[in-house]
């Protein structure tokens, strides 16, 4: 076998490399085409020391040879806990590089959102929402990126990345499509599990290739590499044992024959019996023992290096081992001719890289884990007091904190409270939760106890419901936390127990809690939430007498505060549900506004109250043909979450109910696109949620609406749009969606048992509207052939409820229902009546539904026109193909 050793100048670590550099020099040749190239993703795997570091400098190498700009970043092992760590790296070399004007003109809306988290910008003052935060990073890299095509990405110990950058480059990966861009990123197999190792996961499925996995040196490569380094007289039988003695491991190798130059050891068969000595000495064991050799002063100044990690100046080494500049100075150099630390590389060193950084990180994991337990934890304390006293703030000292063993001290629980909101500032909970975990372990005064762990319930309700629960429950039992806190301390609990479906026990939690008050404001505002949670319950009947005792309490409200505010909106859609008078729905939730407008504190980003307050006033709105008011809340909805970075899961409510708007107005179109969105945004936050039923549902109607039933049964099946059903109500109605999903596929008995159950859950809950569960109309249609008895007694139903309700779609809808059970001149004049209502009603689908079908039994080729063009404009396609039929019927 020919063995070809690498270019000159090339890391020795390239040797057998070949088919990897060819992977890489495609790579770039491809992307340095032209500006629409599209963008490119290749990941090296391979255990340590086989080379992937020397891969990346190469990759560096060809790009800057071809005029590419080059940014690159690294994670380390005990920086994992520092948020946004590595894409801050990665951004650097453009940051520093903008003035802070250009930088906000670069990322537009998303440098508010982004800008905390990279460091550019203060971060505003509520709890920034992690998916905004990530999402702004993805678009700051692509503005960045079209202003320094081309652009190549290197990061190098992913599998050391922290959790915040590994969440960005998942979703930056999966937009590279049309983004021309390529990024290589380089780690190690296995170090990682839990969430870090599904974002390296969805990296890796990004790039649309199989991964490079690099092996060891084979006996041959190893043998040339050898006579390369030490002099071609090396002998067979020693290059063999450096083989053995080294596994193949590039690193290992060239720090093995370094020792044999360093030694003097002649490279043949009688000296190779001392090549594991000298290859113990460079790993593990032997590198401490070769460490503490060097003389104390040198150690402590590797130990500190290592507690540092990043950064690592002699100056900052000096302050944390209080040695002399010329001393540390001293040490720097020894430890540099000893080849564990070294100067960074001038191509890929960063802004704070320091000045000096560890030859390989095998080498720091080494030296950090001989460091005695007890000086490492110290060592962090003085780390962690030279970096507050320094003015870079608590979050950034936090790391150094979490490794000081507790020792009941009150001031490094204050610390570590603040290092978590600065954390929760940026859009970091994972780092705020850690913080205050280890705050609790101190552990903190007992008056201070339980709003640690309250803080701590906050800083989870978005990532992990199931603990905050505990949490918070632990607080709540604890002494310290009093007045409008433990307030919101039950809320947020109720918040808790509803996203993790306990939606019976966050009624009861709050109920419970309204009892130990008296009469007030915080007694008010636990009614108010007790109230709402039960309005949502799509299950179990309804505690007796809960709408009247909800209607008595709201007629003594005003609207002079938030919480009569929020009876008031409880009440209209209460009232909504249950088919009340649609015009006292509308005027109690007008009553809930101020000048026609949210009032402050009761807003989308508010959390005093909760999205769900508000999403049940615009559904109201909606459902009693106010879809103006519901659009222009919803929109509002969606332009503050977007202003706000907030795309986790209330943008993608927000889009859910701008849906459910649109598919009432019967702009179906748009109706699908936003509700698109929304199940994109959803599918992000995880299945299952009220919010991903939302969604689901509201696309299976709209697609139905349009006459799309195949896709309609599609998207079902992909997104298991099937029972059990959520224990939150869901709009529009799950069952009577499914039921009409399933009559629209032939399936025609299971249909009918599933708007049977769509019935009975409404009776329990004592909904009465046509409109909101349109069932009723539904199973009478479905039932017209084989019991029209009962399909008749269930259209008289219809109508009398829609008649109590008062809209002129209730009404209307009603007519079409009773006109498909009829014949002859009744059937013509029952449609005209529901062509009369629903004209006068802003519902244009169903509008145009009644034109078609007063056309067909009035054999009317004018009024299949105009339900044609209606049809159109609605983008019905299903209508106004039977529109179509019908005239072309008539016209033969």
């Amino acid at each position: 076998m020919t063995v070809v050793p690498p270019a000159a100048g090339a890391s020795a670590s390239l040797w057998e490399r070949d088919e990897e550099i060819a992977g890489v020099v495609e790579a770039l040749d491809a992307l340095c085409v032209d500006r629409a190239s599209p963008g490119g993703l290749l990941v090296l795997r391979g255990e340590a020391g086989l080379g992937k570091t020397a891969l990346l400098a190469e990759t560096r190498r060809l790009a800057e040879e071809r005029g590419c700009t080059v940014w690159s970043a690294r994670g380390g092992e005990t920086l994992r806990s520092v948020p946004f760590n590595v894409v801050r790296q990665l951004l650097q070399p453009a940051l520093v590089s903008l003035l802070p004007e250009e930088a906000r003109e670069y990322l537009g809306d998303w440098y508010d959102v982004a800008g905390p988290a990279l460091g550019i910008a203060d971060p505003g003052g509520r709890q920034a929402d992690p998916q905004g935060v990530c999402d702004g990073l993805v678009v700051a890299v692509r503005r960045l990126a079209k202003r320094d095509w081309p652009l190549v990405l290197l990061i190098d110990d992913a599998h050391w990345a922290d959790q915040e950058t590994l969440r960005w480059l998942a979703a930056f990966a999966e937009r590279l499509h049309d983004l021309s861009v390529l990024v290589v990123v380089a780690r190690r197999p296995g170090e990682v599990t839990g969430e870090s190792a599904r974002h390296l996961d969805a990296v890796a499925a990004a790039a649309g290739r199989p991964e490079t996995t690099l092996s060891a040196l084979t006996p041959e490569a190893t043998a040339g590499l050898t006579r390369a380094t030490v002099g071609r007289h090396a002998d067979a039988p020693f290059c063999r044992e450096v083989w053995a003695v080294t596994g193949g491991n590039p690193y290992e190798t060239v720090e093995l024959l370094a020792k044999v130059q360093d030694t003097e050891l002649e490279p043949t068969e009688s000296s190779a019996g001392e090549l594991r000595a000298l290859n113990r000495s460079a790993r593990g064991g032997g590198l401490v023992a070769r460490l503490e050799g060097l003389g104390i002063d040198a150690t402590r100044f590797a130990w500190a290096a290592a507690i540092l990690g990043t950064g690592i100046s002699v100056d900052l080494v000096a302050r944390l081992t209080t040695m002399r500049p010329e001393q540390a100075v001293r040490c720097a150099e020894l430890l540099c001719s000893a080849r564990i630390l070294t100067a960074p590389d001038p191509a890929g060193a960063q802004a704070d890289d320091g000045d000096l950084e560890f030859v390989h990180p095998l080498i720091a994991s080494a030296v950090y884990n001989s460091i005695p337990d007890a000086l490492r934890t110290a060592m962090h304390g003085i780390a962690a007091q030279i970096v507050t006293d320094s003015g870079r703030g608590a979050a950034a000292a936090s790391r150094h904190l979490l490794q000081v063993h507790p020792d009941d001290d009150v001031e490094l629980v204050d610390q570590l409270r603040e290092a978590a909101r600065e954390h929760l500032a940026v859009g970091a909970p994972d780092a705020a939760r850690r913080c205050l975990e280890r705050a609790l372990q101190e552990p903190p005064r007992p008056d201070v106890h339980a709003r640690v762990l309250y803080e701590l319930g906050c800083a989870t309700l978005l990532t992990a419901p199931a603990r905050t629960i505990g949490h918070l429950q632990t607080a709540l039992a604890m002494p310290g936390l009093d007045g409008p806190a433990r307030v919101d301390a039950v809320f947020r609990l109720s918040q808790a127990l509803l996203h993790n479906d306990q939606l019976e026990q966050a009624v009861r939690t709050v109920e419970a809690e309204a009892a130990r008050h008296e009469e007030g404001p915080a007694r008010l505002r636990l009614r108010a939430v007790q109230y709402m949670w039960e309005g949502i319950h799509s299950g179990e009947a309804q505690t007796p007498g809960r709408s009247e005792r909800l209607a008595e309490l709201a007629r003594t409200c005003t609207g002079r505060d938030n919480s009569e505010r929020a009876l008031l909106i409880l009440r209209g859609f209460d009232a909504m549900n249950h088919g009340e008078n649609a015009v006292e729905v509308v005027e109690l939730c007008d009553r809930a506004l101020v000048n026609g407008r949210l009032a402050p504190g009761l807003g989308w980003t508010d959390t005093e109250w909760g999205v769900e307050l508000l999403m049940m006033l615009g559904s109201s709105y909606a459902y009693a043909d106010r879809l103006d008011r519901a659009e222009n809340l919803f929109a509002e909805a969606l332009r503050t979450y977007t202003t706000a970075g907030w795309s986790g899961g209330h943008l993608a409510l927000a889009n859910a109910f701008l849906g459910l708007a649109f598919r009432r107005q019967g702009r179906l179109k748009d109706a699908e696109s936003v509700l698109r969105e929304s199940l994109r945004l959803a599918e992000r936050v995880g299945r299952g949620l009220p919010l991903y039923w939302s969604a689901t549902c509201g696309l299976v109607d709209t697609l139905l609406a349009r006459g799309h039933v195949r896709e309609a049964w599609s998207v079902a099946e992909r997104y298991g749009f099937t029972p059990p059903y959520p224990s939150t109500i869901v709009l529009p109605d799950t069952r009577s969606v499914r039921g009409r999903l399933l009559l629209a596929v032939g399936r025609t008995e299971d249909g009918i048992n599933e708007l049977e159950a769509a019935e009975k859950a409404a009776a329990v809950r004592g909904g009465h509207n046509p409109v909101l569960a349109p069932s009723t109309i539904d199973l009478a249609g479905a039932l017209a052939a084989q019991d029209p008895a009962r399909a008749a007694r269930l259209a008289a139903d219809a109508r009398r409820q829609a008649e109590l309700f008062g809209t002129d779609t209730a009404i209307g809808e009603a007519l079409r229902c009773a006109a498909r059970l009829e014949t002859g001149q009744r059937k013509v004049r029952l449609a005209e009546q529901a062509v009369t209502y629903l004209e006068a009603s802003p519902c244009q689908y169903e509008h145009a539904a009644a034109r078609v079908e007063y056309g067909v039994a009035a054999r009317s080729t004018t009024e299949l026109n105009r339900g044609l063009t209606l049809a159109r404009s609605c983008g019905a396609d299903g209508l106004a193909r039977q529109a179509r039929e019908a005239l072309a019927e008539l016209e033969a």
